[in-house]
């Protein structure tokens, strides 16, 4: 599906992170394992990455760290419920910290 969005014209495309995030917590490796060859693929076809759906404080840096070519994430229901409990401001700036220094 990579390459028909290239073909498109399109300059990016967002994976759907829900599987990631499900089975993140079990084995973070394994969980993250297609959304590399996907990333990688979209890199070599010139494409930028976008991710979201279930992203959160606990699996965002692991996911930037190893996606190549990740520009932007969707984080909006995982850092307001955050910061019921936290701040907004604070949960905000928890999450630069890890998309930053992953």
């Amino acid at each position: 599906m990579v390459e028909a969005a290239a073909k498109t014209g399109t300059d990016r495309i967002e994976l759907y992170t829900e599987p990631y995030a499900s089975a993140y917590p079990s084995n973070p490796t394994k969980a993250i394992e297609d959304f590399i060859a996907t990333a990688k693929r979209a890199e070599e076809s010139g494409l930028g990455v976008n991710a979201g759906h279930d992203l959160s404080l606990k699996n965002i840096a692991f996911f930037a760290k190893s996606i190549p070519n990740l520009l932007e994430v969707s984080i909006g229901h995982a850092l307001i419920c955050e910061a019921i409990y936290f701040g907004l401001d604070n949960v905000v700036n928890q999450y630069l910290h890890r998309l930053q220094n992953p």
